[in-house]
């Protein structure tokens, strides 16, 4: 088993990609700790986790509030902490972010808002649980970004920006860590085409297009080498 024994933080867990991630990561024997910014999605998580022999501890934990998640972390490490992953959601901004817009047509708010609070989300957690695996001197923090990061779409308001930027994040803090013996790394994926959440934003996009949904998504999938997109468990 690739994580037995193995202490392990997952922010965001209660959507989809999250409890795929952590009932991959339940297999492999990992020891979680679950958040959520609700207690309830990762609460019922956890259960199940449990209830299937494994070990899951959920937590209400806003990613945005610097001191929760100082709290929470401090209050595991007693145990070590070996691996994060990070899941913040872009859809915890406030007011909301508009993704079928133009950059030239949204207001400053509305265009720094994923951008602010996604990294605010990434730095907070990758930055506290990088002091305690640095500590140890062996860990690991992972994160998912998204393509839009690097290729050029359109009417993703200030989405791309915001992923460009975590990705620059991930960048600093790996050569920061590196030598401290934690590796920081981010998955890029084109989107689950089985996440609801995936679905919704391309139905999204689709409309803008004025083609379907399906339209859509192959679209996308002909980017990739494999002329697929990935599903929600071989991403975990």
């Amino acid at each position: 088993m690739l994580l037995t024994n193995k202490v392990t933080v997952i922010y965001g867990a209660s959507g989809a990609v999250g409890s795929t991630v952590a009932m991959t990561f339940a297999r492999e024997r990992a020891t979680l700790f679950l958040t959520g910014h609700s207690r309830t999605g990762v609460g019922k998580l956890a259960g199940e986790i449990n209830a299937a022999g494994g070990s899951a501890e959920a937590a209400q934990v806003d990613e945005l509030d610097e001191r929760a998640v100082e709290v929470h972390l401090n209050r595991i490490s007693s145990e070590r902490v070996d691996l994060t992953f990070h899941l913040m959601r872009l859809g915890f901004v406030t007011p909301p972010y508009r993704v079928l817009y133009s950059p030239t047509w949204l207001s400053l708010d509305q265009f720094m808002a994923p951008i602010q609070t996604h990294v605010q989300a990434n730095f907070i957690t990758a930055r506290l649980a990088g002091r305690l695996i640095a500590a140890k001197g062996s860990g690991v923090i992972m994160t998912v970004t998204s393509t839009p990061s690097r290729i050029a779409n359109p009417l993703m308001g200030g989405v791309a920006v915001a992923m460009a930027a975590q990705e620059a994040l991930i960048r600093d803090l790996s050569v920061e860590l590196g030598p401290k013996g934690d590796r920081v790394l981010g998955i890029r994926t084109h989107g689950m085409s089985d996440s609801d959440t995936i679905k919704e934003v391309f139905g999204l996009h689709a409309r803008a297009y004025d083609i379907t949904r399906e339209q859509f998504q192959q679209l996308v999938a002909e980017r990739t080498h494999r002329k697929r997109l990935p599903s929600l468990q071989e991403m975990a």
